[in-house]
């Protein structure tokens, strides 16, 4: 990864060439083995005129190789990551560069706020004025009115996701809030205050994904391995959707991504999922199949989902403190977990134990998810 935040004086394309960088020289690999490259971005057409970023993409990270874009929204590398498994598990490639990059800051907040509406229905959504903070807002809501809840429940997610981002030295924000700083920050859109809220970004992340055959063929140190992944959709628009106190998409895409990987929720140890919003994490916990619909809404308050609890989660940050550059954000996920499996990262030595994590990226109102599951390897 890079730093996450603001980094107006680099293109997407070089961001992604640094972040390349580093998974090139972590890995020991030579650009020359990558067979494929799958690429993340969701707003180059909107934020620097850029389309057909696949080979550009790949010419930045010095590879010449075949190279594909995805757009999945925020979900997009989240997606670039399970095809480039995909065609390693198939055969069709033993060595696949993914990843993701996207610049949002050179851009107004007007016209960032505009780009990612495009992740919306734009008939029925966009054209009507909602945003995803009032999109997002309307699931807190409705699941206040089902569910019960508060935004001192919500207040919670972000203090505990800025507490775990302060030694990140990848993370936007590495400073400490409380639950009154939450409350009282300035009203975005009803429940949400500015601390509810993931920041626009700037940034990239990279990952090199090979065959069992070729890591030990090379005697790669690859301590980490994918052991399942899964997708899934929804209606784009939510008045579509039969109810919108649950996400589906990611219920689905977890249940195939544990099929895969022949574990269930018990068996997670630790979690990175796609906060961004706070009500977003909880929905998440949900759909995962770690709470029951309803319940999660206390998890960060009673300490479950704390770098001590009982199933740490986003370690990193979160999109909340990490950042949220979206087109990197899926792979960025999948850097923050292997480094904490791995050992290597600034909060790994509270999770010393963990051998199975997850990630959880959505696209839209979870219009478009993907799940991971990394496990340690002997």
């Amino acid at each position: 990864m890079t730093p996450f935040g603001r980094h107006e004086e680099y293109t997407a394309r070089e961001l992604f060439g640094t972040a390349a960088d580093r998974a090139f020289e972590d890995a020991g690999i030579s650009r020359e083995s990558v067979e494929e490259v799958f690429f993340g971005n969701f707003m180059g057409e909107f934020a620097e005129e850029q389309g057909h970023q696949g080979p550009l993409a790949a010419e930045a990270a010095g590879v010449s190789a075949p190279a594909t874009r995805f757009d999945s929204a925020c979900a997009s590398s989240g997606a670039a990551v399970r095809y480039g498994v995909q065609a390693v598990r198939s055969g069709r490639a033993d060595v696949v560069l993914v990843g993701g990059a996207e610049r949002m800051t050179n851009i107004s907040t007007a016209e960032g706020t505009h780009a990612l509406a495009a992740a919306a229905d734009a008939l029925w959504e966009a054209r009507a004025g909602v945003t995803f903070p009032g999109a997002y807002s309307l699931l807190a809501n409705r699941y206040f009115h089902v569910h019960g809840g508060s935004r001192e429940d919500l207040a919670h997610v972000a203090v505990k996701n800025h507490d775990h981002a302060l030694d990140n030295p990848l993370a936007q924000f590495q400073q400490a809030i409380d639950v009154d700083d939450v409350l009282e920050a300035p009203m975005v859109c009803s429940p949400f205050g500015l601390y509810d809220c993931s920041p626009m970004s700037d940034g990239a992340s990279a990952a090199l994904i090979v065959s069992e055959e070729f890591a030990e063929k090379q005697s790669l140190a690859a301590p980490v391995t994918v052991t399942g992944t899964g997708q899934h959709s929804d209606s784009l628009a939510l008045h579509d959707r039969e109810t919108i106190t649950n996400t589906p998409a990611a219920s689905r895409a977890a249940a195939v991504a544990y099929e895969d990987a022949g574990v269930g929720p018990d068996d997670i140890d630790i979690a990175e999922v796609h906060d961004c919003f706070t009500i977003a994490e909880v929905l998440a916990l949900e759909a995962l199949g770690f709470y029951e619909e309803g319940t999660a809404i206390d998890a960060a308050s009673d300490g479950a989902t704390t770098i001590d609890g009982e199933l740490p989660t986003n370690l990193s940050g979160g999109l909340k403190a990490k950042g949220h550059p979206v087109g990197a954000t899926g792979c960025a996920q999948i850097t923050e977990l292997t480094k904490l499996l791995r050992g290597d990262h600034v909060n790994s030595k509270a999770v010393a134990d963990a051998e199975v994590g997850l990630a959880h990226n959505a696209g839209g109102t979870v219009a478009s998810c993907v799940v991971t599951v990394l496990e340690v390897v002997a």
